[in-house]
């Protein structure tokens, strides 16, 4: 029997299939018509830019001072050597975030990412190919390898790193693929509820799962910004007495101050007819009124002391908006009578 939903249906099944180490399915159903989209597309551009890997990020190399140089005993040319570099992904071994590695190579070789394994960094991509020097060449470099999340360009890295190194590109993310597939599932006799299929590939330096829960924890730390939300009264405050009381004050006419005739006719001819326009004035704004002498600006800041509104007092936002505009009603009411 149909009935009207009181709240969105909650998913309840969820699949995972490992078709390789670096690539993995995930599935959750049923999501009611259009939830799965909502969720999918903002947890796929997470893996794509905040799950955590690391990068090659500068590189020294003997006897060369900028990436379009060559080196001598090399059979590539320092752009090529510094695209296989960015090719190759490093992992630290350790705790830190930043660490630098020193290499040194003699010809006549063939050098591979396994060649660049040490104690610091482990290389995920062992075939990968770096370059081939000659019999009599040596190659000397410094790598500094960092962790990080996203994609960070030379130029912000330059600024980073001593001048003696070549700032390189930094593709810091293991996510290779991230795609999403909505299906449509059978729910009692409803066919509109929805099944998502996440395909994750990453390029070692995490599982395709990891990767996931590294989206996830992200996904709810941004979120979390929100939860002071749930502490907000939404109920209505309502008017005190003294508050009423107050308004009404400020709602008065400046002929009960009772101030000199002076200054009286100089606010009249500023045609500043309320007590709540002194409260809400600066200083420096009733000064400046048209032939308000010293005397007059010291009356009035007395009488508004001593009623309790100073010139200038310090009023919460939604007074100052409701106190301009009774005042507003109240002038219009005047110069229609």
């Amino acid at each position: 029997m149909k009935k009207i939903s009181t709240a969105a249906h909650m998913p309840t099944e969820i699949e995972v299939e490992n078709i390789s180490n670096n690539k993995a399915q995930i599935i959750a159903y049923p999501f009611e018509a259009g939830f799965a989209v909502t969720l999918a597309h903002p947890l796929r551009r997470l893996l794509l830019s905040s799950t955590v890997g690391f990068a090659p990020t500068a590189v020294k190399i003997d006897g060369v001072t900028h990436e379009f140089d060559s080196m001598r005993g090399m059979l590539e040319d320092v752009a090529l050597f510094i695209i296989n570099l960015k090719n190759i992904r490093f992992k630290i071994k350790g705790d830190e975030e930043r660490v630098e590695v020193n290499y040194s190579f003699g010809g006549p070789k063939e050098i591979y990412g396994s060649d660049l394994s040490n104690e610091l960094i482990e290389v995920v991509t062992p075939e990968g190919y770096l370059a081939t020097i000659n019999e009599d060449a040596e190659l000397n470099f410094s790598l500094i390898v960092e962790k990080g999340i996203g994609y960070v360009p030379s130029e912000t890295i330059r600024d980073l790193v001593d001048s003696d190194y070549i700032a390189l590109d930094a593709f810091f993310t293991p996510v290779k693929k991230a795609l999403y597939d909505i299906e449509n599932i059978l729910v009692e006799d409803n066919p509109n509820f929805e099944k998502v299929i996440f395909t994750i590939e990453t390029d070692g330096l995490i599982s395709p799962i990891e990767a996931f829960k590294d989206s996830l924890e992200a996904m709810y730390t941004q979120m979390s910004v929100f939860n002071g939300v749930l502490d907000i009264d939404i109920a209505p405050k309502e008017e005190s007495a003294s508050d009423n009381v107050e308004l009404n004050k400020l709602l008065q006419s400046v002929e009960e101050l009772n101030l000199s005739a002076r200054s009286f006719n100089c606010l009249d001819r500023a045609e500043v007819r309320f007590v709540g326009e002194l409260a809400l004035m600066s200083e420096l704004e009733l000064k400046n009124l048209k032939n308000l002498g010293k005397k007059s600006l010291e009356e009035i800041n007395a009488v508004m002391e001593e009623i309790g509104f100073p010139v200038g007092s310090d009023f919460s936002d939604d007074t100052i908006d409701v106190l301009k505009k009774k005042i507003a009603d109240l002038k219009s009411e005047e110069n229609e009578g």
